[in-house]
């Protein structure tokens, strides 16, 4: 039984490896984003879908083992809890690196439609308070 124990302790401990792994790439991710440097978000991309599948392929395994396994070894809760904890900061960093994304990604859509003059383009009046404006701005442009 120590053996199987041992086998699971190993399993978590890779898991909890490649989630290390996956918060740094997911803080280069952001860092990617917030300075509007897309050529290295493929690449980050494809490696936290890697990473992703480590740990989906680890997580299944584990499943297998922990319904086998009679008698826990004492590091097992621990080693349990730290994988938790640290998939759900992941979690958190991916849903702010979303967030970060789809703003730059209206922040892209409407600047676009006020150079273009879109009938919705939208500008900020002196006080910051979006305005819907009347392509004036593109209109007036001579260039």
């Amino acid at each position: 039984m120590a053996d199987h124990n041992s086998l699971i302790c190993s399993k978590l401990t890779m898991q909890l490896n490649c989630l290390t792994s996956l918060a740094s790439i997911l803080d280069d991710e952001l860092t990617a984003i917030a300075s509007r440097r897309g050529e290295g978000l493929k690449d980050l991309a494809q490696q936290k879908l890697s990473f992703l599948s480590k740990i989906q392929t680890l997580d299944k395994e584990l499943k297998t083992l922990m319904t086998t396994n009679d008698e826990q070894s004492a590091e097992l809760p621990e080693l349990i809890h730290n994988v938790r904890k640290q998939l759900e900061f992941c979690k958190k960093k991916n849903d702010v690196n979303a967030h970060a994304a789809h703003q730059a990604n209206l922040t892209v859509r409407q600047l676009k439609d006020i150079l273009i003059g879109a009938p919705t383009s939208m500008t900020y009046d002196q006080g910051g308070s979006a305005v819907h404006g009347n392509n004036e701005l593109v209109r007036n442009l001579k260039a």
